[in-house]
């Protein structure tokens, strides 16, 4: 064992995980859409990290504009005005499309969620939250209680007021369900979640949240006629709608923001994640014009020692000026039809996978035991022979690194990966689900 890893295991808590059974891969060194370890591995990161390293490793521009902002003014309280901030805002606030809209920044998605709850409640007055089954917005007291998924059952009990719905997911429908088409899904999803609101009493609820394209949870795509209706609903009762693109933001889905793609405005936009691409921390809430002026002659009870920090603001507006010259939009248009009918090809060939989803680069893959059934290789919240981590770990062994979520594997690669990077690593994973094949026979 190496010494950097012999220490991490004796100071470090990693997340998510039993500290006693956990081997991390010491990394030394990353670049583009690659990262080594120590033993000088190469590997593709296929998830761009955690779905946030969208323009790759070792951007010069980012790099730059933090060492210059370091040099310049690397902090400042969040009361003062500072050029780096003012130019983040104006930058995002246009990439929303949202006129006279407002950005309260944070340090990363989960503060995001949690002070777009406390925003939602000020203005509205009321209490109750909606949010998503199987959706991930978050760990934190407040954001892990709109997190519909077994990660939430730490925060529990938690402050009343939080209420789940189901949101659309077609391939685990009730087998009573039968859709001809997707506005049949969306006429299905969009008359329990209005029965919903009409039970909890419409008076009582500040907001509805949503991730705009459901990310860790399988890129779970809404119908548009969904999202739309979803939209009337709130508008209907005064309900806040919240789009979380935390994940899905920042081009992953081809527009900046996932919610554009159907034609919506929300009320609030939560983000995170690429607005920097992870090189430092930065989340923020964006406030739309009717919530930014209430706040106008309302005290906001929101605040952070690190809100709007100098060096998060430096690396935001760098990295909004690389997606335009880099042509970010146009590269993940072409590469997403890519992987797309790579996608396909695999499911077409491969009996161990079920459903393909794909939005962009924003893709993932059921693995099932049966296709006619849809019977998953993995029951939902159970895995006691540690078959998806094995299944990764074939992966990682091969130099295609990604991650799961029940029986569900992610594709979200940085979006500068070319074509010919996307075939190569298309193709190990592509080899390893030969052997997962040979698994369920």
């Amino acid at each position: 064992m190496s010494a950097i890893k012999e220490k991490s295991l004796k100071y470090n808590l990693h997340s998510w995980s039993a500290q006693g059974a956990i081997d991390p891969t010491v990394i030394t060194k990353a670049e583009g859409i690659y990262f080594w370890d120590e033993d000088g591995k190469k590997y593709y990161d296929m998830s761009a990290q955690l779905v946030n390293s969208n323009l790759g490793h070792g951007n010069k521009a980012i790099v730059n504009a933090i060492k210059e902002q370091a040099d310049k003014i690397p902090f400042i309280g969040p009361g003062f005005s500072l050029d780096v901030r003012s130019d983040a805002a104006e930058a995002i606030v246009e990439a929303s499309g949202l006129k006279g809209a407002k950005v309260f920044f944070t340090n990363a998605g989960a503060e995001s969620n949690e002070n777009a709850i406390k925003m939602a409640k000020q203005y509205t007055g009321r209490w109750k939250i909606f949010s998503m089954y199987r959706c991930y917005h978050g760990s934190s007291a407040g954001a892990g209680m709109l997190t519909g998924e077994p990660r939430h059952f730490a925060n529990e009990p938690g402050p009343a007021g939080f209420v789940k719905y189901d949101g659309p997911y077609a391939y685990r429908a009730p087998k009573a369900c039968k859709f001809e088409n997707e506005d049949d899904v969306a006429d299905f999803y969009l008359e329990l979640l209005t029965n919903q609101v009409k039970y909890e009493g419409p008076e009582s609820i500040a907001a509805i949240f949503m991730e705009s394209v459901v990310g860790s949870n399988g890129i779970l795509i809404p119908p548009a006629k969904y999202v739309k209706g979803v939209r009337e609903l709130c508008t209907k009762y005064g309900i806040l709608l919240v789009c979380d693109e935390v994940m899905a933001g920042w081009y992953r889905t081809g527009t900046c923001f996932a919610f554009q793609q159907f034609e919506i405005e929300p009320d609030l936009i939560t983000f995170a994640k690429g607005c920097t691409c992870g090189y430092v921390p930065l989340g923020g809430v964006i406030a739309c014009e009717k919530i930014a002026k209430y706040f106008d002659d309302h005290k906001m009870m929101c605040g952070l020692t690190y809100s709007a920090h100098p060096i998060g603001c430096a690396a935001a507006v760098a990295t909004l000026n690389e997606y335009k010259n880099l042509n970010i939009a146009d590269n993940v248009a072409k590469q997403g039809k890519v992987l797309g009918q790579l996608l396909e090809d695999l499911k077409e060939k491969h009996a161990c996978v079920g459903e393909v989803r794909y939005i962009g680069l924003f893709s993932a893959f059921e693995l099932v035991k049966d296709k006619q059934t849809r019977e998953p290789i993995v029951a939902f919240n159970e895995d006691p022979q540690g078959l998806m981590n094995k299944i990764i770990g074939m992966l990682k062994k091969e130099g295609f690194y990604t991650y799961s979520h029940e029986n569900m594997i992610i594709v979200a690669p940085p979006l500068i990966i070319t074509e010919e990077e996307l075939r190569e690593a298309m193709g190990i994973l592509d080899r390893v689900m030969d052997s997962v094949d040979n698994m369920i026979k």
